[in-house]
């Protein structure tokens, strides 16, 4: 924890330069005072350390002196080890009605009461809450029935599953509560930090639903004990007949259970300290029923309790309408029906028409509660499960039957089965019973030390209650009558709680303690559930959640506190114990059930932070519990089971894609690692099948001053070319040094994520600094991904205005770029005009996508146009492939044999084959040759200043368009004259004048670099206005006598007599013809995409290939350069 320090000067020194010493000591406790405020917290959440990284000013006092001077530059980052310790020493876990982090604090503001520290220790903060949760409704409502229907051995096998599920979750919980602090929060904070925030929303709102319908159910114990065995008579709705009692005890339960929801919710809310006053009182009723259920135990051995159960034949009747077990009495020397007789006949009269099994049968007697030493345990020993509206019967007993399908009079006294019951429906009623083990890890923060108590007072609760659980089936057993077991609410036994009957002193204890323990139950469910609903809301991990992480000044949940009880209510209008109880099974197994998946994650992973203080623990015994809860889920309802897994599945994915970004160190984040690490080294195995290729991409994209992306467009056209499939890499290049650019190469990465995720594009993002742009695109070509999983394409943007560069870097850059793709074996894809191209909102409703397959390169230009339309943006454009023929090739079969190829690699398009006949060499290609060469020369041979360069360069290059538009007129836009000689008779004629328009409105040469292939910004239009500048030798001549130029009259003379070179000729002619061919027939086309040449062998006529590329791909909007990897990428085998 952070102090605050006043500053005082050092005393004088002594004589002859000395300090004083006794000075110096008596100023030491003066040099550094604390202020007595403790500041607000360092900012940082617990689970992180409070110190690393800390940027607090006032640390930086624990450096003064010479002995640490080594170390002073660093402590901004790296406190003395002294702070470290004395930190940790006074740290001191948050209460639990404060706030989780210490950063929410920060926000608060104002001046906030001094907070104690906790001193619960481990029996009163774990244990008893522990014990409390556990024993409650279950145990003195249904365990009885439970053991009655199922027998002993089914019961113990039931007890025994469910208790070892629980003895496993807290072992594994122990294992996680012990590897570090646990604030408050509990077992959400331990899941959500071991499994991460998708799986500790769900699992914590599971939990949460959980301990709601828990309140529900005990709030519906307590109403049941209320209405059934305390005061019957203050029901509202009664029933007319037997058939209605069920459903009038329902309503009855509706209205009851809510005015007690209302009562419990207020009490919470004026005050939880109201609640822990009564907690202990509230526990101590569990301990005397249960101290009363084993002295009842002890005193049937040798003097059972006097319950007597009337039978008629082996029927079992219910005492509330009679209350002599015979069909006649004597009264003196008379003989009279009793009211059982009334019950059964037509009147009182011994002449009366009475019910067939009545009159066939006999009215027996026997003790109900027979008592330990009877020898009862063997006819309790196996099952006997019942069906809804059957009669409860004791076996052994004779009786006369009556012929089959002879209806039962709901009415007569006998005692029914109000359910169908199977050992599945069993396990999911009594599990509730075992479930409140997380009752101390919620407490967490306010237990003295957690990481001590939590595993401690866990297992002993455990130990406890298993022990009580599984004695008491084998005790129920053997002291109670089966029949009375199998009488779920006691009617047998004049309306008794049946575990009653078996207690000492009188069933009186024990009815009145399970109604205070039930309302304790309730109101500690009330307590707990909007807590850890606060706990995660303030997490922000599910945001329509964070209205509840509000509440009042002291941090109770208010807000919170309203939900649950509206959910509570639901279960409340249930209205039945046994129909809620599965419910509430389900979510409290799906949080055991990832409680243990937790500790085996961590442990299997072995992550350097799982160190847990708590040895006694095994991934097996996790895997073990896990196993165990999810078989648990589906035995005691399928259908819960799926429910509660859906409504934890969009829970978990609602949380995926809205939640809160949160890095906590989970272990699924090191499960995903292994993974990843997996399956990296699978894929290094060999290159992929051609089945499996894909473009994996790199983009290389540049960003300008403020690092923002100059040409987000290739970020759209890439998630349309992948659609959220592969790798994609997005890479950039500053110039500069690490040291000196690592910031705006910070700032440079988040711009890229953030227009990454505008664009849903999925990948990784990596900017590199390096001393030039060359040297930083040819790192990232190599160094890109990790082994298997590298790029295999790149696509980059095409350098528009390369000519107008100073130092013609960029579209060296470029070429080389494309050099060592090539030998790298990866596929290059280059956009022009990429400014063009759609955005992702962007629909197109017609048109084509066209490709020149001019050259076979792997099938790139096959797929490329496939992928895309698998985009919205492409759907509704078909495709076009066209390729050229020559004069030997025969285009009727090269149709043919392109379609069927199509047809094979299943791709729908338009074929057409276009023939290009050999011609001679036009007048247009020789002149646009001998400019382009011309052009070389002048930046060889000419010393200009650099306007002068920039427009000689501009001027040779409008030449060149406007012989373009001389051979198209009806496309031109510039007016050209040129003479009809060649170039070699200029020497006779000096004085006639080339006229070579120049654009005026050319952009300067940018101040900054672009990455190789990468447009610049301001690539505007060309502006109408013209300048017509002239070239003459004469002016030449001028040009030298003015400066220092060293050009001599015979380097123009050679200048104007040059020879274009053949290659070159024959490299233009192709490139206008096709450029000729592509216009006519994709002049409309949305995208073309065709072979891109590669770049001469030999590096003098680089600036050639750049000047060959324009004039192929002039004329279209839209254009996709397409060089392949060398490999085929598509096949037409499945």
């Amino acid at each position: 924890m952070s102090r605050k320090f006043t500053v005082t000067s050092l005393p004088p020194a002594g004589p002859a330069g000395t300090p004083d010493r006794e000075s110096h000591r008596d100023s030491a406790a003066e040099i550094l005072h604390l202020s007595g405020e403790d500041a607000k917290g360092d900012g940082n959440p617990k689970e992180s350390s409070p110190f690393i990284n800390s940027t607090d000013t006032e640390k930086g006092k624990e450096y003064d002196g010479k002995n640490m001077a080594l170390f002073e530059e660093e402590m901004d980052t790296s406190p003395m080890v002294s702070s470290l310790l004395s930190g940790l020493a006074n740290y001191t876990n948050l209460p639990q009605g404060s706030r989780e982090h210490e950063e929410a604090e920060n926000n608060e503001g104002g001046k906030k009461k001094p907070v104690q520290a906790p001193r619960m220790g481990t029996f009163m903060g774990v244990y008893l809450p522990c014990l409390q949760n556990i024993f409650g409704v279950i145990l003195f409502l249904r365990l009885t029935w439970v053991v009655g229907i199922a027998g002993i051995m089914e019961s113990f096998c039931m007890v025994f599953i469910c208790c070892s599920c629980t003895m496993l979750t807290a072992i594994s919980m122990s294992a996680i509560a012990t590897n570090g602090v646990v604030p408050a929060g509990g077992s959400y904070y331990m899941i959500s930090r071991s499994l991460g925030p998708e799986f500790g929303g769900a699992v914590g709102l599971c939990f949460y639903l959980g301990t709601t319908f828990a309140g529900a159910m005990y709030i519906l114990g307590t109403i049941e004990i209320l209405l059934a065995y305390l005061f019957p008579a203050m029901a509202i709705f009664k029933a007319e007949d037997a058939s209605g009692e069920a459903a009038a005890m329902l309503n009855n339960m509706r209205v009851y259970g809510t005015c007690v929801l209302t009562c419990m919710a207020t009490v919470v809310f004026v005050g939880v300290k109201y609640v822990n006053k009564f907690a202990l009182v509230f526990l101590g009723c569990v301990i005397l029923s249960i101290l009363a259920i084993y002295a009842g135990v002890i005193k049937s051995a040798f003097d059972p309790p006097n319950f007597p159960i009337c039978l008629l034949g082996n029927r079992t009747l219910s005492r509330h309408g009679f209350d002599v077990c015979a069909k006649l009495a004597w009264e003196g020397n008379e003989t009279v029906t009793t009211r059982l007789w009334g019950l059964f006949c037509s009147s009182r009269f011994l002449n009366a028409t009475c019910d067939e099994y009545f009159a066939r049968n006999n009215v027996t007697e026997i003790q109900g509660i027979p008592g330990a030493a009877s020898g009862l345990i063997k006819e309790n020993l196996w099952s006997s499960y019942l069906t809804k509206g059957v009669i409860v019967e004791r076996q052994g007993m004779p009786s006369v039957g009556l012929a089959d399908g002879t209806p039962i009079d709901m009415d007569h006294p006998y005692v029914f089965s109000d359910m169908t019951s199977y050992f599945t429906l069993l396990v999911g009623i009594y599990f509730p019973s075992v479930t409140g083990i997380m009752a101390g890890s919620n407490r967490s923060g306010d237990l003295r030390d957690a990481q001590k108590s939590i595993p401690t007072g866990t297992i002993l609760a455990i130990a406890t209650t298993s022990a009580v659980y599984i004695s008491s089936v084998v005790l129920f057993g053997a002291c109670i009558e089966g029949v009375v077991l199998r009488d779920k609410f006691g009617e047998a036994v004049n309306g008794n709680l049946v575990v009653g009957t078996l207690a000492w002193p009188s069933p009186w204890v024990i009815v009145i303690g399970s109604f205070f323990s039930t309302c304790g139950a309730g109101l500690q469910s009330l307590t707990g559930a909007p807590r850890l609903l606060q706990a995660i809301s303030r997490d922000g991990i599910v945001p329509f959640l964070q209205v509840f992480g509000h509440g009042k000044a002291n941090g109770e949940p208010t807000w919170a506190l309203l939900l649950t009880a509206c959910i509570c209510e639901i279960g409340i209008l249930i209205a039945s114990l046994d129909e809620v109880a599965p419910i509430l099974s389900m979510f409290f197994l799906m949080c055991y059930m990832f409680v243990n998946l937790a500790c085996a994650v961590q442990t299997l992973l072995r992550t350097p932070n799982w160190r847990p203080r708590f040895r006694y623990y095994h991934w097996t015994l996790s895997f073990l519990g896990m196993s165990l809860c999810l078989a648990l889920m589906f035995i005691c309802s399928w259908y819960y089971a799926l429910v509660a897994m859906l409504i934890a599945g969009l829970i978990y994915k609602y949380i995926e894609y809205r939640g809160a970004e949160k890095e906590w160190g989970d272990g699924i984040r090191g499960l995903s690692l292994s993974a990843a690490r997996y399956a990296l080294l699978r894929l290094e195995e060999g290159p992929p099948h051609t089945k499996n290729w894909r473009p994996q991409l790199l983009v290389l994209v540049r960003v300008d001053q403020d690092q923002n992306v100059v040409h987000p467009q290739l970020l759209s056209l890439t998630s349309q070319l992948k659609a959220g499939k592969g790798l994609t890499i997005v890479g950039s290049v500053l110039e500069g040094t690490f040291l000196d650019n690592h910031p705006q190469a910070q700032r440079a990465e988040e711009s890229i994520r953030r227009l990454m995720e505008a664009e849903k594009v999925k990948g990784f993002c990596q900017v590199v600094i390096s001393s030039n742009l060359r040297d930083g695109v040819s790192h990232l070509i190599q160094s890109g991904g990790l082994g298997g999983l590298q790029h295999n394409t790149v696509l980059v943007g095409w350098p528009r205005n390369w000519r107008q560069k100073e130092d013609h870097q960029t579209w060296r850059n470029f070429i080389e770029l494309v050099r060592e793709t090539t030998a790298g074996h990866l596929a290059l894809l280059v956009t022009k005009n990429v400014s063009m191209f759609p955005g992702n909102p962007e629909r197109f409703s017609e048109g084509s996508i066209d490709v020149w397959w001019i050259v076979h390169d792997g099938g790139m230009l096959m797929l490329l146009p496939f992928l895309l339309r698998h985009h919205k943006v492409w759907r509704k454009c078909k495709m076009r492939i066209f390729t050229v023929a020559q004069m030997d090739d025969n285009s009727i079969q090269m149709k043919k044999d392109l379609t069927t190829f199509l047809y094979h690699l299943r791709i729908t398009a338009e074929v057409e084959v276009v023939e290009m006949h050999e011609s001679d060499i036009s007048a247009y290609t020789y002149e646009k040759t001998l400019v382009m060469e011309q052009r070389s020369q002048i930046l060889k041979q000419m010393h200009l200043t650099k306007n002068e360069r920039e427009r000689e360069i501009q001027s040779i290059t409008d030449e060149s368009r406007g012989s373009i538009r001389r051979k198209n007129p009806a496309n031109t836009r510039l007016r050209l004259n040129v003479p009809e000689e060649t170039a070699g008779d200029s020497e006779e004629k000096p004085e006639e004048e080339v006229q070579l328009i120049h654009d005026q409105s050319a952009p300067s040469c940018p101040s900054s670099s672009p990455s190789p292939g990468e447009e610049p910004e301001g690539e505007g239009e060309a502006d109408p206005e013209k300048v017509h500048l002239t070239w003459t030798k004469d002016k030449s001549v001028a040009e030298k006598n003015k400066g220092p130029s060293p050009v001599s009259s015979e380097g123009i003379k050679d200048f104007f007599s040059m020879k274009p070179n053949q290659s070159n000729v024959r490299r233009m002619h192709t490139a206008v013809r096709l450029n000729e061919v592509i216009v006519k027939k994709s002049r409309d086309a949305k995208l073309v995409l065709l072979n891109m040449p590669g770049p001469p062998r030999n590096r003098n006529g680089d600036e050639n290939y750049m000047e060959f590329l324009e004039v192929l791909t002039e004329h279209l909007d839209r254009v996709m350069l397409v060089r392949g990897g060398g490999r085929e990428v598509i096949t037409i085998y499945s």
